[in-house]
């Protein structure tokens, strides 16, 4: 009753004193055509979604308010697939089921030293390695929540959180493990300091996923660490790098007693072309029992180790992934804009008791032709000692106003 109390009394305010003034009203509007194909061992029938994400809404402001509505649904155009929710899993999971559902509903006050967001809103922190809207999959990752930002010093940014939903990916039939929204009392707590060299950001993260069905509530933990990035010219060329450490342990009403740590370290070099990269990302094992390693539920997960998407839930023994990457980046080829070549490598390995998981090469193509962005993807991954060989590939189009 008091959040519904809160989001009214913000809807008023900004209904009153701002009705007054001009009004700026602002279409939204995000299309995505996309087709996924998965050949995975030790399932007989490949897997091919062939889907349309369609968003739209519009964002009304004044002064230092705005109110933004927005409205997605996907649409499987083909749909030989398992999308998690719906028949078996007699063809590989591609977790894009189809759904018509609110996206955002958000009042935000905003002056250049703050910055209050009440409702149903984005939130993608830092690298996302912690909390993030997962904008890859069709239906993105949002947050019921109230977010307060803070640069009232300067140099200093304080974000903090509380959101007491957070609504997945599975859209509206969403049942079971994979709800259509994960109900708690969810704090995300980030102060950063920017340097010369870097920001230096320390957090504490509070995910409470307190739903029975969830994992009977095991994937509820508190994280608490810090993380540096940074970017130096170097002649011409921009050397980009970043490191994290943090520590999660059980919460709330987790009934597991565990400990696990997390380290990154990982550099970029774009040489005006030619661009390098290499790192390496360790999410700690605890007893090696299931769920006492360092979990991320609230990442954006296609993001980190591998696009094939083997470890969205950290295994027992945790994991190690060493990779480096490799590109190549044009501002335009003629007609196409912000051309882009890159591969990337990862072998992964558990952190406990070592042994090899398997190794996983990614590949990336994309331009974009006016509001029009094509990409292809291509995954492979070649299991040792976890789960299966899988390879994936995705055909895609953005459009946005």
């Amino acid at each position: 009753m008091a959040r519904s109390r809160l989001l009214i009394l913000a809807g008023a305010v900004i209904a009153s004193p701002a009705a007054a003034q001009t009004i700026t009203v602002t279409p939204l509007v995000d299309v995505r055509l996309r087709h996924e194909h998965v050949d995975q061992d030790g399932i007989a029938a490949n897997a091919d979604a062939t889907t349309i994400r369609i968003r739209s809404g519009v964002q009304a402001s004044t002064g230092h308010w705005s109110a933004t509505v927005e409205a997605q649904g996907n649409l499987a155009i083909v749909g030989d697939y398992y999308d998690g929710l719906n028949g078996t899993a007699s063809r590989p999971l591609i977790a894009d089921p189809q759904n018509v559902a609110l996206y955002l509903a958000q009042v935000q006050y905003r002056t250049p030293a703050l910055a209050i967001t009440a409702g149903r809103q984005r939130i993608a922190l830092d690298d996302e390695r912690f909390v993030g809207n997962a904008p890859f999959r069709q239906n993105a990752q949002t947050y019921d929540a109230v977010r307060v930002e803070w640069i009232g010093v300067p140099n200093l940014k304080a974000d903090v959180t509380y959101a007491w939903d957070v609504r997945t990916i599975w859209g509206i039939d969403g049942v079971g493990t994979r709800q259509q929204g994960i109900g708690g009392d969810n704090v995300f707590a980030n102060i950063g300091y920017r340097t010369p060299i870097g920001t230096v950001t320390g957090f504490a993260y509070l995910v409470d996923q307190d739903e029975v069905l969830v994992q009977g509530y095991r994937l509820s933990s508190q994280t608490y660490g810090a993380r540096f990035a940074g970017t130096r010219p170097i002649g011409k060329a921009k050397l980009a790098y970043q490191a994290s450490y943090a520590r999660q342990s059980d919460y709330h009403r987790n009934p597991i007693d565990y400990a696990a740590d997390y380290y990154l370290a990982d550099i970029g070099l774009d040489l005006n072309g030619p661009k390098l990269g290499a790192g390496y990302e360790v999410l700690g094992a605890s007893s090696g029992t299931a769920l006492t390693s360092f979990q991320t539920p609230l990442s954006s997960l296609f993001k980190f180790q591998g696009w094939v998407d083997k470890f969205l839930t950290t295994p027992a023994d945790g994991i190690r992934d060493v990779y480096g990457s490799a590109g190549y980046g044009w501002k335009a080829i003629g007609a196409l804009q912000a051309v882009s070549l890159q591969a990337v490598y990862h072998r992964f390995e558990s952190d406990r008791a070592v042994r090899h998981y398997g190794n996983e090469i990614d590949l990336l193509a994309s331009a974009r032709v006016g509001r029009t962005t094509a990409s292809v993807r291509y995954a492979d991954y070649d299991a040792d000692r976890f789960g299966n060989d899988t390879r994936k590939l995705w055909l895609q189009l953005d459009w946005t106003i």
